[in-house]
């Protein structure tokens, strides 16, 4: 689904392949897309977290990884 609009044109939905005038749909399409605009955005906020999450524990490990260079691990078992 996008949503285009270039200065002093109609605003145009497209969705799976069809274009649609924004501004000819009823109110409740109106507002269908403004939820999946907002559910779109949602979802590259969480993705974004998540990167800055796994970048995060990736440095917490290669810190990890340095410390425990200097502590004796314990013998494997047999």
């Amino acid at each position: 689904m996008t949503n285009s609009a270039s200065q002093g044109s109609e605003p145009i939905l497209t969705f799976e392949g069809k274009r649609y005038d924004l501004n000819r749909l009823p109110e409740e399409l109106k507002e269908l897309v403004k939820g999946m605009q907002v559910a779109d955005a949602q979802l590259r906020m969480h993705e974004d977290t998540l990167k800055v999450l796994a970048v995060g524990r990736q440095s917490m490990a290669k810190q990890l990884n340095e410390k425990l260079k200097g502590v004796a691990p314990m013998p494997d078992a047999k």
